[in-house]
Formats: C-alpha cells, structure tokens, sequence
C-alpha cells in the first residue's frame, strides 16, 4: 500500500507518563485502526500503575495553537477530547473547535470523552470546569461517553439500573450533544456489561461480556478514540459506536499486567502476532 494516506483522527488530552492512558492510549488505537493520529496536548500527567501524582496543565494559548496547526494543514477526519484540566482550557478547546469547524455545527465530528472522574470515582475536575463542560463542550460534541462517576458529576443522578441509566441520557442529552452513550461498565452487580446510546428519540442497548479483570486503565480512552477511529474512516455513529463497542471488549480481555498497580487494557489484539523483529 505504498503511498497510501490513512485516515486522520485528532486526540486533545493530557499526556500518561505511564503509557496506559491519555495520549499515549489514543494514538495506541488510532494506529491499531489504521487511522494517523495527530494531537494537541492540555497537560503533562506524573503518573503510573500505582497512581496519579501530579500534573502540569499546557498553557491555554498552546493548546488551540496546536489545534490550529494541524487543522491548518493536514486536515482532520474526526477528533475528540480527553482530559481537559481547567475551565480555561475546556472553553477555549471549544471556542476554537468552532472555529475550525470541529463539532456538531462543523463537518468534522467529535469525540467528548468528559474525563472528570478518577477510576475510582474521586473528582478529577473543579465546579467550574464541570460547569464549562455543561455549558461549552457538550453543545459542541457529536458524541459524549460518560462513564457513571461522570454521570453524576455532570447531572447529579446515580446510576444503579437500566432505567436510572436510561434517565442520565436523557438528562445529558438534554445539554446539547448529538449523541450520548452511558456506559455501563461500573455497574457491577449486572453480568453483562451494557452501554446506552441516546440520540434523543431511540434507545439502543450495547451489551457485551464481563471480564474479571483489575488491568483496566486507559479503557475509557480506548473506547472513545475506537469511536473516533471509526467516524474518521466514515462509519455513520451507530455503527462506530458498535465498532468501538467490540473493539473495548476486546481489549479488555487482552488486558496485560503492568507495574504493581493497575495494567492497561490491549489494542494489541488488532496487529498480528511477532515472537521476533528482523530488519525490512
């Protein structure tokens, strides 16, 4: 396939030290999906297995500068959004995804994966940068995929059953994305692991298998950035929602162990297998 031009897919999010989230987990897919991922980064994360230790947000004017750049030149099939940090930089990120025509009024669509909660509930966000999602990123997404922490930062419902989920998207719908998937991954007592997609009219139940396993991290991103991947090359919502669907399930199970913490869910799964490397 030489001189072949894959598909373009930008991520605007923070940056994992460790590799298993962020970032790093999004160009990880985009590539395992074909798609050439490009990125504007809002933070640098001090960050491993263990935890999060610290972060450094990118400065607000960097941050569009970065989005500008390559919008400027490459082009972009689809984006999407990842860890935000401060209200400063969510309303700049979507004043300039206006401009350059990412979102729901634009052509490109987007991604909003509202990273607001840590993997075990605690708040990553301030009041305020809540606030900014609601009123400033939401009305721009093509697509919102809250887990149920996020949920009920952002509507203050919690979620312990089908219909409560089916009352968080209407209730997130009704802050301006075109599309909402509730996930269902941290409803522990089902068996089965059930996500909702919303468009405002149909429900649609997303149910795949359950896997006992604690290497999780990066998952939320993988998901969104499987989505991304799909609409960059063309797939209409629905369908890049059951793409990201299968694709998060199986990483999941191929989940690997890493550090003394928390190891990441596989995208590997996707490249064929090689015991050895030999010069081309």
């Amino acid at each position: 396939m030489t001189g072949y031009t894959p598909p373009t897919a930008l991520t605007i999010a923070g940056s994992d030290s460790g590799g298993g989230a962020g970032i790093q987990a999004d160009l990880r897919t985009f590539f395992a999906c074909g798609v050439h991922g490009m990125t504007a980064i809002t933070a640098v994360t001090v960050q491993n297995s263990v935890g999060v230790e610290g972060f450094s947000e990118i400065p607000t004017d960097v941050v569009t500068a970065q989005i500008r750049a390559v919008t400027g030149d490459i082009g972009v099939a689809a984006a999407k959004t990842g860890m935000l940090a401060t209200a400063e930089i969510i309303q700049a990120v979507a004043a300039t995804c206006r401009d350059v025509g990412i979102g729901r009024a634009g052509q490109t669509p987007l991604v909003v994966d509202p990273v607001a909660a840590s993997m075990h509930g605690d708040a990553l966000l301030r009041a305020e940068a809540l606030e900014a999602i609601r009123a400033e990123l939401l009305p721009q997404a093509s697509l919102v995929t809250p887990n149920l922490d996020e949920v009920r930062l952002l509507t203050g419902q919690d979620v312990h059953s089908a219909m409560e989920q089916r009352d968080a998207a209407v209730a997130l719908y009704a802050l301006g994305p075109e599309w909402v998937l509730v996930k269902g991954g941290h409803m522990r007592d089902d068996e089965k692991c059930v996500d909702l997609l919303y468009d405002g009219s149909e429900f649609v139940e997303l149910s795949g298998a359950r896997y006992e396993t604690n290497n999780t991290h990066g998952g939320g991103d993988t998901l969104a950035s499987a989505i991304t991947s799909a609409l960059a090359n063309g797939l209409a919502m629905p369908d890049a929602v059951r793409f990201g669907k299968r694709f998060i399930e199986r990483s999941v199970a191929e989940a690997y162990p890493l550090g003394r913490g928390v190891g990441p869910v596989s995208p590997f799964w996707r490249l064929p297998p090689t015991n050895e490397l030999s010069p081309p």
